[in-house]
């Protein structure tokens, strides 16, 4: 069976593209105590998240995720509050940022590790919308503080890359590993 270490509802929603054979089962890893190198820090957090839930399923395929977003060398997490989230989205506006997103793969057979990069164009964002999606409370669960898959706001431009990944599951590129191994 497939566990899903994570709680992120964008990733369970990716995840049954692959299969509807899977369980959800969230790491303990408290990510804040973590400070690697901006390209190593998502893929070394998506690696102790997998290895986490691996002691409670090791006879299971565990997949786990962590995704960041960086703008001009700095790592924007999720927002900590209203004004985090609106300094966060203020800068990316009208800008190009990247989003990595590192995954891990773990069972008793097999590790894989890798890490997905997406180039992101943001729109020109007014003040007024910012602050009126930061309204809706939905910014504050989400690196960079915006989803790309909101219908209601329209913040990106153009994605060199895939959207999967900004969303924070590279589906394309772990469904081709799982299919490889055949874990699937």
């Amino acid at each position: 069976m497939i566990v899903l270490a994570s709680s992120s509802k964008r990733r369970q929603e990716l995840i049954k593209q692959i299969s509807n054979d899977f369980i959800i089962a969230p790491s303990n890893i408290d990510e804040r105590e973590i400070t690697l190198p901006n390209d190593l820090l998502c893929q070394d957090l998506s690696k102790r998240k997998a290895y986490d839930v691996f002691k409670s399923y090791p006879n299971d395929i565990i997949i786990a995720c962590d995704t960041i977003v960086i703008f001009q060398n700095k790592i924007f997490n999720k927002p900590k509050d209203e004004h985090d989230a609106f300094n966060m989205l203020k800068a990316l506006s009208n800008n190009k940022h990247i989003v990595l997103t590192g995954y891990t793969i773990l069972s008793k057979d097999i590790e894989i590790n890798k890490t997905i990069k997406s180039i992101v164009y943001f729109n020109d964002l007014s003040d007024d919308y910012i602050l009126s999606y930061i309204k809706e409370n939905t910014c504050y669960d989400k690196a960079g503080a915006y989803a790309i898959q909101d219908e209601k706001y329209h913040f990106v431009k153009n994605v060199e890359g895939s959207i999967n990944n900004v969303i924070g599951f590279p589906l394309e590129e772990i469904k081709k590993d799982l299919i490889k191994h055949h874990l699937i």
